[in-house]
C-alpha cells in the first residue's frame, strides 16, 4: 500500500567526497532518472547525522566523516518527483574513504565527478540549483535556503 504524506516529510542528503575530490551523483527512478545526492528519511527519535551516515550506507555501501551542514532546501510538490510530496533537505557535506559504491534499489547508477563537470549532468530536483549556488561559494560551507514550488 502506498504511503500519504500529510505534512511535509524531513529527509538528508549528502555530497560525499572521494580522496580524488570528486562528488557522487546517484541516478534516481524518483527524480525522473536524473542525477541527485543520496539520501532519505529521518526516522522518529534519530539524530540528523545519524540519518546521514545510515541513509548513505544503505543507498552506497559507503562509511562518512568529516560531516558538515551546508544547506537546507524545500521543495513543494516537485514535477519532477514522482508523486506530488513535500519535503525539507537538510543537506551535508562529507568525506569517504572509498571508491566502492554498492547501490541498492534506489538507484540505477552512479558517477564519481570532478566539481567543474558536475553542471554537465542532467540533475533532478534542486539539486542543479543546489550545486551552482555550491560551486560559486568556493564550497565553503555556506548554508543556503533554496525554494522550490510548482508551477516555478
Amino acid at each position: 500500500m502506498k504511503k500519504l504524506y500529510t505534512y511535509p516529510e524531513i529527509t538528508v542528503g549528502a555530497i560525499i567526497i572521494n580522496p580524488n575530490r570528486e562528488i557522487l551523483l546517484c541516478k534516481s527512478q524518483k527524480w525522473n532518472n536524473q542525477y541527485v545526492i543520496p539520501g532519505g528519511h529521518i526516522e522518529k527519535g534519530e539524530r540528523m547525522e545519524d540519518a546521514l551516515r545510515r541513509e548513505v550506507k544503505e543507498e552506497t555501501g559507503l562509511e562518512i566523516y568529516d560531516i558538515e551542514l551546508i544547506s537546507l532546501q524545500e521543495s513543494i510538490f516537485s514535477p519532477q518527483f514522482h508523486s506530488e510530496r513535500h519535503f525539507i533537505f537538510i543537506d551535508y557535506c562529507c568525506k569517504t574513504n572509498s571508491f566502492d559504491v554498492i547501490l541498492n534499489e534506489e538507484a540505477d547508477s552512479y558517477a564519481w565527478v570532478l566539481p567543474d563537470k558536475i553542471l554537465s549532468y542532467d540533475l533532478g530536483g534542486y539539486t542543479r540549483q543546489f550545486f551552482t549556488e555550491y560551486l560559486d561559494t568556493g564550497s565553503s560551507y555556506k548554508k543556503s535556503i533554496f525554494y522550490q514550488y510548482a508551477g516555478e
